[in-house]
Parts: structure tokens; sequence; C-alpha cells
């Protein structure tokens, strides 16, 4: 299968080339060759002086900012590139044209989400950019972030001017597919809080999953997997495979592994389907111990062919029996403990609505790590905090789910007398 291309960054290889030579000049002539020589290098390195200096002179400088340079790369590109909005608007307000394009169709705002220029985004968004222009590819601007793991300048160009995540390029690849793609997993997570499209196939009939499987991308896959469902597991590309056997014939034997365990149908799942919570070990641990409750009284307290038991042996039996029955009282109140469960957000109806809602830059618990986001319950979970693909519930402080006691471990649990208890007395393993 062949792999699909990145956008470019926009003339990167003729900066790189610029500055080659600029050193060879330096080392030539034993002093430092001034980068800033028009209006273009002025836009790139975010001179707004000596830009505002070339203007002025007027003639062929002042015309430089409506008309392309050699390469066919726009000054306000180059501003927009390098996050230079005092730059960028300085262009503007002079003629420069906010929607123009390279050889590539790539406009100002393309360039930004390069490197995550939200500032210059602002300045575009704000002088009548379109956030939905597309390149020669039919990339916009959400493609791009994406493939650069820009997911800061991807929540605010979506949040705040509705840019269309779903979106897709000319090879009916929309976000998603390049983040997965590019193993960019904060984006993914965004992507998926959004509610975006995990089954939709490209024109290779891959989804996010397959591109993930591809590159072997373990955090990726997990995030796909555990917020979907096992359809995502068993669709097919156009050759007729599906992640599992794509990772395996890539030669990711661990990631082949985990996907293939994921497409297994549990008991639970089988014979009881839709049921939200698990039930582990524990109803097997409790009849277990019944029954060895059962034996110990029928061949030991009850046994007609045994001898009188002395007093202090019997007390010694119905002492055990009782605090059997008193582990068991645990066992069950261990076993039915929330152990912290955050609420989901299951009110909302617009899947742009939770973006709307949360003021990243200003929350109670937002500290800047994406990996906070739940694409699963839709709610910005606090550190330390984690989702539980077997309870699917996020939990505060988790730390494991024991199958043991079919419950998780977590804020209001891990420090349970009633948890120290069963594991001093044997009751649970970890």
């Amino acid at each position: 299968m062949a792999e699909i291309e990145v956008v470019s960054e926009g003339g990167g290889g003729r900066r790189d080339e610029d500055e080659e030579r600029r050193r060879r000049q330096e080392e030539g002539a034993g002093q430092p060759a001034d980068p800033v020589v028009d209006v273009y290098s002025a836009a790139a390195y975010g001179d707004l002086e000596r830009l505002r200096g070339f203007v002025e002179q007027g003639g062929p400088a002042a015309a430089a900012l409506r008309e392309p340079d050699g390469n066919g790369y726009h000054a306000l590109q180059w501003a927009a590139l390098n996050n230079y909005p005092h730059v960028a608007l300085y262009i503007i307000e002079h003629g420069g044209d906010v929607n123009a394009t390279d050889h590539a169709r790539q406009t100002a705002l393309h360039w930004a989400a390069v490197r995550g220029s939200t500032s210059v985004a602002d300045v575009l968004m704000e002088h009548g950019a379109r956030v939905e222009a597309a390149d020669v590819n039919g990339y916009r601007a959400v493609h791009v972030a994406s493939q650069y793991g820009q997911t800061s300048f991807l929540h605010h160009i979506i949040s705040k001017y509705g840019a269309d995540f779903d979106a897709l390029d000319n090879d009916g690849r929309s976000a998603l597919h390049w983040a997965a793609y590019k193993g960019n997993a904060d984006t993914i997570r965004l992507l998926l809080f959004m509610d975006a499209n995990q089954v939709r196939q490209d024109k290779n009939g891959c989804t996010a999953l397959h591109w993930a499987a591809i590159r072997g991308n373990l955090e990726v896959c997990t995030v796909l997997v555990h917020t979907g469902t096992k359809e995502e597991l068993t669709l097919k590309d156009s050759g007729g495979l599906t992640p599992v056997q794509l990772a395996a014939e890539k030669g990711h034997r661990h990631l082949s592994n985990i996907l293939s365990n994921a497409t297994k149908v549990s008991f639970e799942d089988k014979f009881f389907p839709g049921k939200s919570r698990k039930f582990g070990y524990a109803p097997f641990l409790f009849a277990y111990l019944v029954v060895c409750l059962i034996l110990f009284l029928n061949s030991i307290v009850f046994a007609p062919n045994f001898s009188r038991i002395t007093a202090t042996a019997g007390l010694w039996s119905w002492a055990a029996v009782s605090l059997f029955f008193a582990s068991q009282v645990m066992f069950y109140r261990v076993s039915r403990k929330n152990p912290g469960y955050i609420k989901a957000n299951s009110k909302r109806s617009d899947p742009k609505e939770p973006l709307m809602e949360i003021d990243l830059t200003n929350s109670s618990t937002w500290t800047g790590n994406w990996s906070q986001l739940c694409p699963t319950c839709k709610i910005i979970r606090p550190m330390r905090s984690k989702h539980c693909p077997t309870c699917k519930h996020c939990v505060e402080q988790f730390d494991h789910h024991c199958p043991w006691i079919s419950n998780c471990v977590g804020k209001d649990f891990g420090q349970s007398p009633l948890y120290s208890h069963l594991q001093k007395h044997g009751c649970i393993s970890w």
C-alpha cells in the first residue's frame, strides 16, 4: 500500500538553501551577512521596521506585498509560518491579499497551521481568510494541523471559527486519518472528543485505525480501540485486509496481538450485550468460597462419623464461620463501592458543543495536557484520572481494575480499609 505524502512546509527547502548560502558568505567575508534583504526575508524574520522601510521606498518593494517571490510564495505566508502577527497585520493593511495562494494553492492559513501560529490565524480570520480553503491536494487548515500535530491550533480554529474537522481531502481522508497516520495521539483525542467519524474509509478503504496499524503506533491504536467499537477492527481495506492483518504484515507483532485480542468477544459481551459493567471474577470467587464453606461444615462441623468435637474446637469452628460471613459482606461492599467515577457528559447534541462550553484557557481542571480529554465520556478529566475500558467510566486517581472484585481501585477506594483487609487476608490478588 502506497504511503500518503505530507504537505510541504511551504518552501522550507528554499529557506535552508538561503541560510546555507549566507553561512558560506559569512565564512568567506569574515563578517555576518544581513539575512534581511527584501520584503520577503523581512516578513520571514519578523523585522517590521525593515519591512516598513522597504515599503516606504515605493516601487517594486511596495508591490511585493501583493506579489509572490521567485518561488511563488507570498510575504504574508512567510509571516504566518513564523508566527509574526504584527507583520501579518501590516502586510494586510498595506494591500496584501489574505487569501492569496502559492503554486500549490496554499494560503497563509495553511502555513500558519504548520507551526500552530494561532495569533496569526486570528489576524487572518479577522480580515476575511477562508477557513475551508483547500490546496491542490484538497488539504484544508484542519488537515495540515493534524499532519503536524498542532492540536492547540486545531482546537482554536474549530471552536472559534467553526472549521469542519470531518472535511475530506481529494483522497477521502479526514483530519483523523492524518493524525492517525502521523501518530499524533493528542490530536486523535481532540478529534474523537468532538465525535470525528472513526469508521469513514478513504479511497483505499482505510480507516484511521488502518493507518495507525500500518505505522505501528501503539498509543494511537489504543485510543482508537477504546473509543470505538469492534466494527473498526473488522473493516477491510481495498486489499481485503483488516487493521490486525495490516499490523502483522508490517511486522508490528505486539500491536497485532493487542488488536487481535480486542476483536475477541468476551463471555459478558456474548450473553449480556449492552451491560455497562463487567462481571469479572468476583461471582466465581464468591461461589468458590461458598462451596468451601459448605464442604467445611459438612465434613468437619456436622460430620456424622467424627467423634464429638470439644467446646474449644467448636468455638474456633463457629468463629471461622462468622469471620467468613463478615468477610463476604465486606467483599460484596468492596465489589459494589464507587471507586471515584466521574460523571460523563451525556446531555449534548452537537459534536462541537463540548468545545464551545469548555474554555481550555481558563478551566480549573485543565492543565494543558490533552490526555485529560476523554473521547468516550466527553469530559476533561482531573490529573491522575483515567478511563477504564472495562467499567466504561473515568475514575479519579485510577490505579488499576481488579478483576477479583470486579471493580476499579481509585480515589474513593484505594485507601479503603475493606480493600486493605481483603488484600491482607489473601481474598484478592493483583
